[in-house]
C-alpha cells in the first residue's frame, strides 16, 4: 500500500469517526434520561452517516491529503 493511500485511509477514517460522534450527539435530545434514548436508532443512524462520510471521501477526495506525486502514480501503474 502506498504512502498516499495510508494517509488517505487514516484521514477518511478520522472523518468517519467524527461524523459518527457528531451524528450521535445530535440525536440525543437535551434533557433526556439515559433510559429514554433509543440507542439502537442512534447507533444505526450514526453508522449510516459514517458510511456516507467514507463514500464521500472516496468520491471527492480529502483536502488534508495531497494528491499523488507524478513519480508515485507511475510506480503504481
Amino acid at each position: 500500500m502506498s504512502t498516499y493511500w495510508k494517509k488517505f485511509l487514516i484521514a477518511a477514517l478520522i472523518r468517519a469517526v467524527r461524523t459518527f460522534a457528531q451524528t450521535a450527539v445530535s440525536l440525543v435530545a437535551v434533557g433526556s434520561a439515559f433510559s429514554e434514548v433509543d440507542w439502537l436508532r442512534v447507533i444505526s443512524v450514526s453508522g449510516v452517516a459514517s458510511v456516507l462520510s467514507l463514500l464521500t471521501s472516496l468520491a471527492t477526495g480529502l483536502p488534508e491529503v495531497e494528491k499523488k506525486p507524478p513519480a508515485e502514480e507511475e510506480e503504481n501503474e
